[in-house]
Order: C-alpha cells, then structure tokens, then sequence
C-alpha cells in the first residue's frame, strides 16, 4: 500500500468513528454550539417595536421578545432546542428554525412542529424607559 493510500484511510476512519462518537452534530448547529440569550442585562431596542398580539427577533441578541398584551412583555431564547441553529424569522407568532423545520410559538415558547421537542427557555425581559432589556 502507497503512504498516500494510507494516509486517505485513517483520515476516513477516523472521520467515521467521530461521526458514530457524535461529533458529527457540529454540522447541524452550523460549526458549533452557538451562545445562548444574555443573561447579563442587555438592552435590545425600542419597546414600541414589539406589535401586540406579535413578536420580533433580535438575532445579535438571540431572543425573540413578544408583547402578547399592551404592556407585557415575554422573551425567549432564540437558539433552537432541537441542534442548537439561531431561528431565523418571525412571522406573527411563529417562530422558525432554518436548520429543520421547527416551529415555536413566540407567546409561550412552545414547540408547535419538530423535530424539537423542548420549549424555547424563557429570558427575563423588562421594559424600561422605554426600552426593552433582556437577561
């Protein structure tokens, strides 16, 4: 056997023992498990922005603020529960994930099509000034 030949064939076995280990799963998060919401306090914007009865991403930021009733703010984690992908649009109330398809609803968090199958993990938000601070 040539050195080349040799060479080709650890680097495949070694490719498919990482991907029985599941190391594999990096492709699906997009190179790596993206940071979660802030937990520091972190303001995000205008609380004007937030429709009631809607919500808005803010991807920077990795969460997804609703205003379910005038005044009351909910906020969400915008990393997907399923490989960890950064959703990616809100439209009205629902939530979506590029990577597989899940749905959330951006009220309560809750999974409303997988393959997730957690809720998205509620952040603190609080409107202040004005001004919509998470974490």
């Amino acid at each position: 056997m040539t050195e080349q030949h040799t060479c080709r064939r650890t680097l495949l076995q070694g490719a498919a023992l990482a991907g029985v280990a599941g190391l594999g799963l990096t492709a699906c998060s997009g190179g790596g498990t993206p940071s979660s919401a802030p937990t520091a306090p972190t303001e995000l914007g205008s609380a004007d922005q937030i429709p009631v009865g809607g919500a808005m991403l803010f991807r920077d930021d990795k969460v997804v603020v609703a205003q379910p009733t005038k005044g009351t703010y909910k906020a969400f984690s915008a990393v997907c529960t399923h490989a960890g992908c950064v959703v990616d649009t809100v439209e009205g109330t629902a939530v979506s994930c590029p990577c597989h398809g899940s749905r959330f609803n951006a009220l309560t968090g809750a999974v409303e099509q997988g393959p997730a199958a957690s809720p998205l993990p509620e952040v603190p938000v609080r409107a202040q000034a004005g001004k919509l601070v998470a974490g």
